[in-house]
């Protein structure tokens, strides 16, 4: 069967026969089997940083491509080259480029603003940074927030000893709930908006959920930030130069945070029928402006930022580099996963499936909170919620009325589960490397799990019983 390339109306045709229909294989035809690499990539990421540093810090994209192969060649051999080709440009295309684009111009325009003078780590003052971070998540995004956050908050507090607890609770606030109230917000929330949920919706659903959240959260890292703030004592001498002006370095680099967030709602409402296809995915007009308008955007920081705003800063490209490297390997090794889940009963996962059911055939909002928020703890959360969504029926206008309170759950489980481990968004792998790279010693994969094992899901135990029970 002959596959047509179209943009602008002109119509090429494509040269493998049959890919597009590969495209989206049925997951109804794998077993649990095909897990493994992804499952294999989440456990490297989780033991061998423990286990063998050094070897982790100078070879993590090879075990990321060696997972990736160990997927895709045993897949090309099973269901044929054309599947597997077809699997891993839409995996490219409509998933990862895009992703790692915005994740990049996000990292370089926030990395070229530098808030001058010198903020003194207090209880106070953090619990003020997390907040200001929270309220800027849910306008110019999880990760566009995150990476003008971080580095303030790690320079306030250059003269503590403890410092580990400020950069887990950055992730659990800034990086993951403070994007639960618009669609700008985090990825997960931007499909049902791509989907037909409206804009605004999310703020008048799940507002309650996201203040009981923050200020349990904020509450908390108060106790446990004075706590260890007195017990300090006389700090030493803050290595940071004090200076009676606060202001910002780079401020041009605003504008450009909002160009970049302008382009990103652009691309959900803007519809046009001109698109290209590229061995059976479509690339949408809307989509193609988006990204090379980020990739300008990006060029056009590295342009006007001074080089000196980039040293106060300690720009480097390593954070960015290793979140690449790594989530090519999950983006891709993921592929069976999200296949099987689709599926949905008939598939390995049916059991799943099932239990997110009453008795009588309506969603359980208490399943879904749960089911969709632990797969968004270790799988990408913008594919979860999109399952989550199409197996309650994936009417928008049903989801948003008479099943409010079941999008309500898809949309806390993958926004706020997000947090439960380091994979579970991307922002919290960007936050950790940004951390380490400025000196924080984080704790490993299972140890920061234990923070959100201990912190996180009593909260989240609490909201069950209150909202979505």
């Amino acid at each position: 069967m002959k596959r047509f390339w179209r943009l602008a109306g002109i119509h090429f045709i494509a040269l493998l026969p049959g890919v597009a229909a590969a495209a989206d294989f049925d997951g109804a035809r794998l077993n649990l089997l095909w897990a493994i690499p992804f499952a294999g990539i989440l456990l490297s990421i989780a033991v061998l940083p423990l286990m063998v540093p050094s070897f982790w810090h100078h070879h993590f994209g090879k075990v990321s491509a060696a997972w990736t192969l160990i997927f895709f060649l045993p897949f090309a051999y099973f269901f044929g080259i054309s599947a597997a080709g077809a699997s891993l440009v839409h995996a490219m295309l409509a998933e990862y480029i895009p992703f790692i684009i915005l994740l990049t111009a996000l990292y370089t325009v926030a990395g070229g603003i530098y808030i001058r003078g010198n903020l003194h780590g207090s209880p106070n003052l953090n619990c003020g940074l997390l907040l200001t971070g929270v309220v800027l998540a849910s306008f110019m995004g999880t990760t566009g927030a995150s990476m003008l956050m971080i580095r303030p908050l790690i320079r306030a507090n250059d003269n503590r000893q403890h410092k580990a607890h400020l950069v887990v609770f950055f992730i659990f606030l800034v990086a993951n709930v403070g994007g639960s109230l618009t669609p700008l917000g985090d990825p997960p929330l931007f499909l049902g908006f791509l989907k037909g949920v409206d804009f605004f919706w999310t703020v008048g659903y799940i507002f309650p959920e996201t203040l009981f959240m923050v200020f349990s959260l904020l509450l908390i890292f108060y106790a446990m930030d004075s706590h260890y703030f007195k017990k300090e004592g006389v700090l030493p001498v803050d290595p940071t130069p004090d200076t009676r002006r606060i202001g910002f370095d780079g401020a041009a680099n605003f504008w450009l945070l909002a160009a970049a967030a302008g382009l990103v709602l652009m691309s959900g409402v803007w519809k046009s029928s001109l698109a290209m296809d590229v061995l059976g995915t479509v690339v949408g007009l809307p989509g193609m402006v988006r990204d090379v308008g980020l990739v300008i955007i990006t060029l056009i920081s590295l342009r006007i930022t001074a080089k000196s705003v980039h040293s106060s800063n300690q720009f480097t490209w390593a954070p960015m580099q290793e979140v690449a490297k790594l989530f090519i390997g999950i983006f891709l090794t993921i592929i069976p996963v999200i296949a099987m889940l689709k599926a949905g009963s008939n598939g390995p996962f049916s059991a799943i499936v099932t239990g997110i059911t009453r008795p009588d055939g309506l969603p359980n909002p208490t399943m879904y909170f749960w089911a969709t928020g632990l797969l968004s703890s270790f799988l990408d959360n913008a594919p979860t919620y999109l399952v989550f969504f199409n197996t309650a029926g994936g009417d928008p206008k049903v989801l948003m009325t008479t099943l409010a309170p079941t999008l309500a759950a898809i949309s806390a489980g993958a926004v706020f589960m997000g947090a439960n481990s380091y994979i579970g968004n991307a922002p919290n792998l960007m936050v950790k490397a940004v951390a380490e790279d400025r000196g924080v010693k984080m704790p490993s994969f299972f140890g920061y799990m234990a923070w959100s094992c201990g912190v996180l899901i009593p909260l989240f135990i609490i909201m069950t019983f209150i909202w979505f029970k």
